[in-house]
């Protein structure tokens, strides 16, 4: 039968699995570091996926498709649901609760973002500084970036997160080295553009782990 259904632009795909977590159904994997439509009679073509890609790699289409079979996927469900395990936490594991985290992939809006503290950090912060997670993600929403090597302006996509979201604070985690001070400017600007008055926490981590307040 012809009916809409999804296409997947693998060019495109950066391979976060958001669509993945978005697909309720369970038809779209990653395979090979990419999404990819894996069960076509389990597609919907309501397009939950769609607004979650951040790089806009998924469209629909109208084609030749098998029917939509809610049967198969209420089956597989509950398949799933009885070998899962139930997952247990060890004492000091991860804290982080969402992902992706690097900022120019996450999308604007997130659930994580609701009531909470962001973190922005240096993407090589936490290996300079051994109880990062204690120190810094604890209790924030993690996004990390190196504005050297992404050569991108962070403070669009970070102005936007605040503006929309119910964020309540904001720290800053960079290093010492002079190219990381971008991170810090894009936050200000960012701030500055939201029209918010949040607290603004910069901490300075040299390259022999110690943290320095500003």
């Amino acid at each position: 039968m012809k009916r809409r259904i999804i296409v997947i632009d693998e060019g495109a795909c950066t391979g976060c699995g958001l669509c993945v977590t978005a697909c309720h159904e369970g038809a779209i994997g990653l395979e090979n570091g990419k999404a990819r439509l894996l069960r076509e009679n389990y597609c919907d073509g309501l397009g939950d996926c769609l607004p979650a890609c951040p790089a806009g790699a998924i469209a629909f289409e109208e084609r030749e498709a098998p029917a939509y079979d809610h049967a198969a996927v209420l089956a597989a469900k509950r398949a799933a649901s009885a070998l899962s395990p139930v997952p247990v936490r060890p004492a000091g594991g991860d804290t982080l609760l969402h992902w992706p985290v690097q900022l120019k992939l996450t999308p604007v809006k997130a659930p994580a973002f609701r009531r909470a503290e962001l973190l922005l950090a240096a993407d090589c912060a936490a290996y300079a500084h051994a109880a990062f997670h204690d120190d810094f993600i604890r209790g924030r929403a993690p996004l990390i970036g190196c504005p050297k090597l992404d050569g991108v302006d962070y403070a669009e996509k970070l102005t936007a997160i605040l503006r929309d979201n119910e964020v309540i604070g904001l720290t800053v985690a960079r290093m010492e080295v002079p190219c990381c001070g971008g991170l810090e400017q894009a936050a200000r600007r960012a701030l500055a553009a939201s029209g918010k008055v949040l607290p603004l926490r910069v901490a300075v981590l040299t390259t022999d782990g110690r943290v320095l307040e500003q």
